[in-house]
């Protein structure tokens, strides 16, 4: 793609059905900073500023398409009157994006001498389905434009940060504008956004000790669809060629336990763009001890506590104003290890495409729990069940039934929480996806059960009811379309 022109997220047929199971992805958090010792929590940050503190100044800017954008100027405290000194714009991770989750850092570097911008992400056009890195760009450069006017900073020291899905925005907005003078990244991506979010999937999993078919429910089924269906926003956008239009000076940082953006993968991906494009003024820098964002961490970053380094910036706003007095040599650390890589996401094929999943998926509820609803409304109203009907059958809609809405309920909660809480693991299996495998097992054992129950009661069936038997049609129709659709989505295999 083009990163010259503003890109629209793609869309597909988003089923009413795939977009309740499956419409939520959750993004990378925001929030960063380098490597340290004594932790600061993030929410001590001071609403007032005490002495020697940041000023804090509200502003206002249009952004993209006319959207008013609310920001807030954090002045360096001990600037002489009249001097200017260097300006940067914070753009945060994916998600709400309000300026409260950078307010720390952004004090940070501001007590470096760094003026800092940082303002609420839109919420026209940005959403957990729908977003466009081309307009986050653009309010970008215009949130540079605003802070280029400050008259505590000088108008060629400005500068960009982005944290993670930020730094593809910032990135795009630095190819497009000499007005950003060096660039800055924590946990920059260069895989597409899908690849990036499957592979951190898959870790968070193993790292809860689960092992087999969940894995590639979740790392390849869930996001593929996602994507196929148009509800996985940006999925395929390519950040290499920004990067190779990138001429501005660059420090692009990752942290030794940054478990989302697989950092050796992208940390070389980005160098060899920057090669590609001639950039010979960037710096690569690998942070020890600390996860994605350049925070702190308690589980081997593989948890989100919001709490910064003592020395946090300190590095980075060293290398800003060192820019004054000349551009750095090309340099970059051994890129952070990762335990795996990540994988291509082929194309669906016909047999898993939206559509046909859709269909697959209805008729299995429409069996199943057409089937128990029916026989539910039957008993309350004292009607005695016909003797035709197989027992066998009414045990299959409710284990059918509680199978696909819970497979689907519980991969859709682990998309939204970022596969960080799947519960206690037994046999390599959380126990909710081993009782969602048990109940599939269940259920085609009960359809089979019910299938050959009909077999036997022929003669009694035709003489039942015609809504009896299209009930029973219906449920075992479901039984024969849960097989395949059961395997496609893992419950059927260890």
């Amino acid at each position: 793609m083009s990163t010259g022109s503003v890109r629209t997220s793609r869309t597909g047929p988003a089923l009413p059905l795939v977009t309740v199971l499956l419409a939520a992805l959750l993004g990378l958090l925001p929030t960063a900073g380098p490597a340290s010792a004594a932790p600061v929590d993030i929410t001590a940050a001071s609403a007032s500023p005490a002495p020697g503190d940041p000023v804090p100044i509200p502003v206002d800017f249009t952004g993209a398409g006319g959207t008013t954008l609310h920001g807030l100027v954090l002045a360096a405290p001990a600037a002489p009157a009249g001097t200017r000194g260097p300006g940067l714009v914070m753009l945060p991770g994916a998600g709400p994006g309000p300026l409260a989750e950078l307010r720390a850092a952004a004090e940070s570097y501001a007590r470096h001498g760094v003026t800092t911008l940082i303002f609420d992400k839109r919420t026209d056009g940005y959403s957990m389905t729908h977003r466009d890195y081309g307009q986050l760009a653009d309010d970008a450069l215009a949130a540079v434009r605003l802070l280029r006017t400050r008259p505590e900073v000088a108008p060629d020291r400005v500068g960009l940060w982005g944290l993670s899905e930020g730094a593809w925005a910032a990135s795009l907005a630095a190819s497009r504008s000499a007005e950003v003078t060096y660039l800055v990244t924590a946990g920059a991506v260069g895989l597409t956004p899908a690849r990036q979010q499957a592979w951190a999937y898959r870790g968070y999993l193993r790292h809860a000790g689960v092992s087999g078919s969940l894995l590639t429910a979740l790392s390849d089924t869930s996001v593929r669809q996602l994507r196929a269906a148009g509800l996985f926003p940006e999925a395929d956008y390519d950040p290499v060629p920004a990067w190779e239009r990138v001429r501005q000076p660059v420090l692009a940082e990752w942290g030794t336990l940054d478990r989302e953006a697989a950092p050796e993968e992208s940390a070389t991906i980005i160098r060899q763009a920057l090669d590609r494009g001639g950039n010979t003024h960037y710096t690569l820098r690998t942070v020890p001890g600390v996860r994605h964002n350049l925070h702190l961490t308690r589980d081997d970053g593989y948890d989100r506590p919001d709490r910064l380094p003592a020395d946090y910036a300190a590095a980075e706003s060293a290398w800003i104003q060192r820019l004054a007095t000349g551009l750095p040599e090309a340099s970059a650390d051994p890129a952070p290890p990762q335990d795996a890589r990540s994988r291509a996401l082929d194309p669906l094929p016909w047999y898993e495409s939206t559509w046909f999943e859709a269909v697959a998926t209805l008729l299995c509820l429409t069996g199943f729990a057409g089937y128990a609803l029916t026989g539910a409304v039957r008993r309350l109203r004292r009607r005695p069940r016909p003797a035709a009907l197989p027992r066998a059958a009414r045990w299959a809609a409710l284990a059918g039934t509680a199978a696909v809405l819970g497979g689907l309920g519980y991969l859709l909660f682990l998309t939204v929480t970022a596969a960080m809480f799947p519960g206690p693991v037994l046999f390599g299996r959380p126990a909710v996806w081993l009782a969602v495998q048990l109940l599939a097992l269940f259920a085609l054992g009960a359809a089979a059960a019910a299938a050959a129950g009909a077999r036997r009661e022929r003669a009694a069936l035709a003489a039942a009811s015609a809504a009896d038997r299209a009930r029973l049609g219906a449920l075992l129709l479901a039984g024969t379309v849960f097989l395949p659709w059961a395997l496609s989505w893992g419950l059927l295999l260890p």
